[in-house]
């Protein structure tokens, strides 16, 4: 006994020794700070174009983003992947090259930058130029001309044309001409709205950019209607008609033109991974100013591809979370349903917020322990019977799920982050605890299970603990060391101590 705690003490000790070592070189020698502090939201975006062979040389044309509305680029790396590269600059636009004589096997190229938004600006001049018209058939001509004139009688210039020409093609019922259009345009309505503001003799293009959401993967490119009303461009939303550039919009490409051009290949596209990390804004300005690669220091997170950073920044609070168990349910003594299922839960508070995931979670156990109720008077086997439960789970899910949206409350549509199987399961266990030792102890572990994810959810959101486990993802070894020294405590919990307070009270 003794030999095992000594070695257990050893080992503990060296990890937590070795973690905060790894910790404090980072902070000494490499200038991470310890404490968020004043930071930049830095965005690490990852293109990947991927395409499938076919016959001849490839080339693959991929116009590079332009730092406009205030973004900053900081750095830029190309994978080239046994291709031939080169970069053209002509005026006003970049563009990546790759060139290869021939292909054997489906391709992926990469193409990641990392950029910060220094100031709100509004987009530079551009040439003012009318596109040509564009030739219709006969019909589709008559259509067009229709709405055109029907949208200057209500407008009283360029802009309230083109928000009018918005607003009727997203609803839900549109006129009969716009109805036309959009079925011969095969629901194409961003070049619908481009050759309407040919026919009104108003200069429009689309401004092609990324839609910012932390932690996104496979997205595609999003475009906004620039107009030009006779003084200034104007850039309007196409799907609400807001004018300006959002602050979760970077731009990629300005004006008309391809973003992604694949020669010799099929099947191409291409998609982008999105990640967001706020940095110290003393390591921006040396990125800014020196064109290091601050993202690939050593012991970092960040030397893995974007996608799998966007993941890793919630699997690292994953550990916090069971140090919360481990704390509870140890030291504390709170009754759980099932070991580790406060952990999930609270990964899915995370997405559903705090308020709405403990509603969705209440009233799934809920109505599964009322199905499940009835189920035990069949007589089923017990895979039978935890299979008919996970099919009622994922009933009421998307009950939920239609009714939310419905309803316009759109947090409850996350109701999918919720842990189907350990919902069943949980269920389940609910259900035999509650026929073997009552409604009494279902709802001590039940409400256990919740105080343990609602305690883990709060912990895993304060701000510091997001920095800590993902700048410096060593400190989890010194978090398993903890984790092995109370692994040997064997004394009393708090609620033991409760429950035994009558046996210290003086005779």
């Amino acid at each position: 006994m003794i030999a095992s705690r000594l070695k257990i003490g050893l080992v503990a000790s060296f990890l937590i020794i070795f973690g905060l070592g790894l910790t404090l070189y980072k902070a000494a020698r490499l200038g991470l700070p310890l404490l968020p502090g004043e930071s930049r939201e830095v965005w690490t975006i990852e293109s990947k174009i991927s395409f499938k062979p076919a016959s001849g040389p490839v080339e693959v044309d991929l116009k590079t983003p332009q730092a406009l509305g205030g973004w900053v680029m900081l750095d830029e790396h190309f994978a080239s992947s046994g291709f031939g590269f080169t970069v053209e600059d002509e005026v006003g636009r970049r563009e990546a090259r790759w060139t290869r004589q021939t292909l054997e096997h489906p391709t992926t190229l990469y193409y990641k930058i990392q950029a910060y938004r220094a100031n709100v600006d509004s987009l530079p001049d551009y040439p003012v130029q009318l596109e040509s018209r564009p030739r219709l058939q006969a019909d589709q001509l008559t259509a067009m001309e229709r709405l055109v004139e029907l949208l200057r009688e209500k407008s009283t210039g360029p802009e309230t044309l083109a928000r009018l020409l918005i607003q009727d093609l997203n609803r839900d019922e549109p006129d009969p001409d716009t109805a036309f259009l959009i079925d011969s345009y095969s629901g194409s309505t961003q070049q619908l709205m481009l050759d309407a503001m040919t026919f009104a003799g108003i200069p429009a293009h689309l401004v092609r950019g990324i839609q910012l959401e932390d932690g996104r993967r496979r997205q595609t490119l999003s475009a906004m209607l620039e107009i030009h009303d006779g003084q200034r461009w104007v850039l309007l939303n196409p799907v609400n008609g807001e004018a300006g550039l959002p602050d979760d919009f970077l731009v990629w490409q300005r004006g008309p033109g391809t973003v992604l051009r694949v020669v010799g290949a099929r099947d191409s596209r291409l998609e982008f991974a999105l990640v967001s990390n706020n940095l110290p804004a003393k390591a921006v300005v040396s990125m800014e100013q020196q064109s290091e690669q601050f993202a690939l220091l050593d012991f970092s997170i960040y030397a893995l591809p974007v996608e799998q950073q966007g993941i890793f920044k919630g699997l690292l609070l994953i550990p916090v979370a069971t140090f919360m168990v481990v704390l509870l349910r140890l030291l504390i003594g709170v009754k759980t349903s099932g070991t580790f299922m406060p952990v999930l839960i609270a990964l899915a508070f995370t997405q559903t917020t705090l308020w709405v995931g403990l509603a969705i979670f209440l009233v799934i156990v809920s109505v599964g322990l009322w199905i499940r109720s009835w189920l035990s008077h069949l007589n089923l086997l017990l895979v039978a019977r935890v299979s008919a439960v996970i099919i009622v789970v994922i009933l009421l899910m998307a009950t939920m799920a239609i009714i939310a949206y419905k309803t316009g409350i759109d947090q409850a549509l996350t109701v999918t982050f919720f842990p189907i199987i350990i919902l069943s399961w949980t269920v389940e266990r609910m259900s035999i605890l509650w026929e073997e030792e009552g409604g009494h102890e279902v709802l001590m572990q039940g409400g256990g299970s919740l105080l343990v994810a609602v305690l883990a959810y709060l912990v895993m959101s304060i701000p510091l603990v997001a920095h800590l486990t993902f700048n410096f993802p060593e400190l989890l070894f010194s978090l398993l060391g903890v984790v092995l020294l109370l692994g040997k405590y064997t004394g009393y919990r708090l609620s033991e101590l409760y429950r035994f307070r009558e046996m210290v009270k003086p005779q």
